[in-house]
């Protein structure tokens, strides 16, 4: 049994069907890599599982529960935490604030200032910075700060969108870094990236995203020597 499973799923934005019966599956500890042009649903595949949008028809199972129909609240109590894209820090909170307002949902106060601890282990710059107002950071480290405050709601299964959106190429090489770092410490990871060579150097597995369904699926190292998406995605590059 996959940890994490979608079954057919279909998404509307209104009359837009945005997801038209998305398919796959996460196992514990891989990092699975979602890659695709603008629109092509990678985004809504992350908010339709974490609850923000529910399916029209289809199923999401984690761990065998079915969860399509559960509040977004819920689900983090469960186990995924998403990163969201474009970052959205409580601008006018510290850096510690921001931290802990991902821990909302939790009350074991010794073990949430342990993650506080292996957040800054892993983001140095933000035990630096934990009284800066959030607004104020560099968009490299409200990143950091966005997928630390994640991080402390202590998922099981980490959402990332776009960890790379607007960041300089040596900040992007320092993020998938950490995504790898945090993969080795136990996280699954199911990552959405534009930069299709980034994300597949990292990740177990991926699937391609067309216009709301996927047209591929396969091993990273399978999908770095598929002709299509090194087309397509990869600049013709290896």
């Amino acid at each position: 049994m996959a940890m994490l499973e979608l079954k057919d799923v279909h998404t509307y934005y209104g009359s837009i069907h945005a997801l038209q019966g998305i398919s796959l599956s996460v196992e514990k500890r891989e990092i699975v890599t979602l890659i695709g042009a603008n629109g092509a649903g990678k985004s809504t595949t992350l908010n339709t599982i974490s609850g923000l949008m529910q399916p029209r028809t289809g199923s999401i199972w984690l761990e065998g529960k079915r969860i399509d129909h559960v509040p977004p609240h819920e689900i983090v109590k469960m186990g995924i935490s998403q990163g969201p894209e474009g970052r959205r820090v409580f601008s006018r909170l510290t850096v510690r604030e921001n931290l802990e307002m991902g821990a909302y949902t939790r009350t074991d106060q010794a073990a949430i200032e342990e993650d506080m601890e292996r957040v800054f282990t892993l983001f140095p710059l933000l035990k630096e910075r934990q009284k800066q107002v959030g607004g104020t950071l560099s968009g490299g480290e409200q990143q950091m700060l966005s997928m630390g405050r994640a991080l402390m709601s202590k998922p099981e299964i980490f959402l990332l969108d776009e960890p790379s959106m607007g960041l300089a190429p040596m900040l992007v090489e320092a993020i998938f870094e950490i995504i790898q770092n945090i993969n080795r410490q136990g996280t699954t990871i199911l990552l959405v990236e534009q930069n299709a060579l980034m994300a597949l150097s990292i990740a177990h597995r991926g699937y391609v995203l067309e216009t709301g369904r996927i047209v591929l699926g396969g091993t990273a190292a399978e999908l770095r020597e598929n002709p299509e998406v090194k087309a397509a995605y990869l600049g013709g590059r290896s």
